[in-house]
């Protein structure tokens, strides 16, 4: 994982975070860093050059245009045979179409041993079945993995697990998909958005069946949902006011 920072400093607000296989662009540099633009969801922020490898264009246009696996597994290693090291990777990194747990990426070959699949499914069951993967994950700003995620870098996340594209920050995700008029017409998988005093929309969580909401809020947790918002059992008050729900699907 590397981190995706709004200003070109070490010690900057991580906004993001890049996983193995993700796509950018590189549209600006300052010093030792590059301002970024990812491939999956536009998104802009800085890294440092470090941090990740240039392609060249050719290489760039096959990954780009080649569908990809997405990696299950908690945690895994993939193997570098070009350059005889391993990478870690965390769930939800991408692959690039393997043959035979090998793939090549520019002209380096890589090895995978883990599990990975193809996502194209679009079941709700599938998306409330990759969301309980991430249960109990802590909660970290910008994060984007089972070991610190925030609320939109969750649902992303798990949407991308079941290859569906969703924007980065909980206010892009409200633009997407359809409305649904009342909580009691939401099916599990839907995506649930929540508002501040100001009216922004500030977090997203995913609807469950028996008005149960999955959601990241000091980790990822399931807490209960009505026509007011989220419910907390612990706390025994509100503690997310909705706004709206979305059908992605």
């Amino acid at each position: 994982m590397v981190a995706l920072r709004k200003e070109p400093s070490d010690k900057a607000e991580m906004i993001n975070q890049l996983l193995f296989g993700e796509l950018l662009v590189v549209i600006g540099f300052y010093k030792q860093w590059a301002k970024v633009r990812l491939v999956y969801d536009n998104y802009e922020g800085w890294i440092d050059q470090k941090q990740f490898r240039p392609l060249s264009e050719s290489a760039f246009t096959l990954l780009n245009n080649s569908p990809s696996l997405v990696t299950i597994d908690l945690v895994q290693l993939v193997a570098n045979l070009s350059e005889n090291s391993f990478i870690p990777l965390v769930m939800g990194s991408s692959l690039p179409e393997m043959v035979n747990h090998a793939f090549y990426i520019d002209n380096e070959q890589f090895s995978y041993e883990g599990l990975a699949v193809m996502p194209c499914s679009d079941s709700y069951k599938d998306i409330v079945k990759n969301a309980m993967l991430y249960l109990h994950s802590p909660y970290l700003w910008g994060g984007r993995s089972p070991f610190g995620i925030d609320c939109s870098g969750f649902t992303q996340m798990v949407y991308k697990l079941s290859g569906i594209k969703l924007l980065r920050d909980a206010s892009q995700q409200a633009t997407q998909g359809e409305a649904v008029g009342f909580i009691s017409e939401a099916n599990p998988g839907d995506l649930a958005f929540f508002d501040n005093d100001e009216e922004q929309i500030i977090h997203v969580g995913i609807i469950l069946k028996n008005n149960r909401i999955i959601h990241a809020s000091g980790k990822v947790r399931i807490d209960t949902i009505d026509h007011q918002g989220i419910f907390d059992n612990t706390s025994r008050k509100y503690t997310h006011k909705l706004r709206l729900i979305k059908k992605i699907i």
